[in-house]
């Protein structure tokens, strides 16, 4: 089949490689009908990921349809259309049956992960042997194992353009609005426009918010953020000093909520955003916290921090203080996507949001580097490209 490889940073290329094929009696193996880049590809994409291989087959967000199933699936048949959550979870471990699925004690059997943060976390399609060393999405075809906990039947009403975020960037903004335990009358600020922050935006609608505030600096994405997450006022980082703006716009008490929707790679001018790359790229510090630090300061006292940008390691020059005599709450972490889809489904369904929005440029695997390209400087608009092998 035909795949596309990780060849070295800022480098992929689309090989022959192996089909898929059965290797637990829980596995399925889908054949893809739709794959997107998300956001945190980049980090693969640009080197930022420790244990990637030359010829790892990435992608992490995805739905098809079920070609072959092992003899122990029971919830799904040949001939099925699936969302598949990006996280992997076996469903029987004590992480699991709490619904942290991201936690997952099973999935991912490779145990790099305890040096660097104590304990391994779940596996996670492509994305590097730190988590589980599975093969990706921008293919053909694709194993997915524990296939009953984390693939699920599409209703037959919706698109495939209308389920393929489900997989991944509906749940994870879902999930970081989720954290921020959001009452009636709540303003949430969130950085970052992309795809993820979009769906961050409208699900603390969905969960009750009265205003949303998004804070990006590219026009077309801030455009976004107002029509798709119908943010009542957009700022432009480059252009404003977003705390004092923030204050300015709730009174001056603050958002109840902040969402970082950026993750490790975040842009600032400057000397802190010079100091950051220089230590990004001299590995001193690997991940660039420059939303980590604005929303600490933005933050209304007691309120709450969710952060679902992915971060990968260390940090510098983080507020504590600020975070801890402001009496912040901290959420953050991979979503728990089994948990999720099905009610995310459900939306979809009834018509409260139609995910495929954030559908920019749709290409075929063959043009893999120019779709990975496009997406990281945000050539033409692009929100999100999705490939149809």
């Amino acid at each position: 089949m035909r795949a596309v490889t990780w060849q070295g940073p800022n480098k992929v290329t689309v090989e022959n490689v192996p089909d898929p094929t059965l290797l637990n009696q829980h596995d399925a193996i889908i054949k893809v009908r739709l794959t997107s880049i998300c956001g945190s590809d980049l980090h693969l994409y640009d080197g930022f990921v420790p244990s990637m291989l030359p010829g790892d087959i990435i992608g992490h967000e995805f739905m098809g349809e079920v070609v072959a199933i092992g003899k122990s699936v029971r919830k799904l048949k040949i001939g099925d259309r699936v969302v598949v959550s990006s996280i992997i979870g076996c469903g029987k471990c004590w992480f699991c049956e709490q619904a942290l699925w991201s936690l997952c004690d099973n999935s991912n059997p490779n145990n790099g992960l305890e040096a660097m943060y104590g304990y391994t976390t779940s596996g996670i399609f492509g994305y590097s042997h730190l988590f589980g060393g599975y093969a990706g999405s921008h293919a053909e075809y694709i194993r997915v194992p524990f296939a009953d906990q984390v693939a699920f039947v599409v209703p037959e009403n919706l698109s495939d353009e209308q389920t393929l975020f489900v997989s991944d960037a509906f749940p994870t903004g879902y999930q970081a609005a989720l954290f921020c335990d959001i009452h009636p009358g709540d303003t949430v600020a969130v950085w970052g426009a992309g795809a993820v922050g979009l769906f961050a935006m409208r699900s603390a609608y969905m969960l009750g918010a009265e205003k949303v505030i998004a804070i990006d600096r590219f026009p077309e994405r801030l455009e976004h953020a107002r029509v798709n997450g119908h943010a009542v006022a957009t700022l432009d980082y480059t252009e404003t000093d977003v705390i004092d703006a923030l204050k300015e716009l709730t009174g001056g008490r603050g958002p109840d909520s902040c969402i970082d929707a950026v993750g490790m790679e975040a842009h600032a001018g400057g000397l802190p955003g010079m100091y950051d790359k220089v230590k990004q790229s001299m590995r001193v510090e690997t991940d660039r916290p420059h939303v980590l630090r604005q929303a600490i300061q933005a933050c209304r006292k007691g309120g709450t921090f969710s952060i679902i940008g992915v971060y990968a390691g260390l940090v510098d020059k983080l507020n504590m203080g600020a975070a801890f005599n402001k009496g912040l709450t901290f959420r953050m972490g991979q979503m728990h996507g089994p948990s999720l889809i099905p009610d995310l489904l459900g939306r979809v369904e009834r018509g409260e949001i139609d995910p495929s929005f954030a559908i920019t440029h749709r290409m075929s695997l063959e043009q893999a580097s120019e779709g990975y390209e496009t997406f990281k400087h945000k050539n033409e608009q692009c929100l999100r490209v999705v490939f149809q092998p």
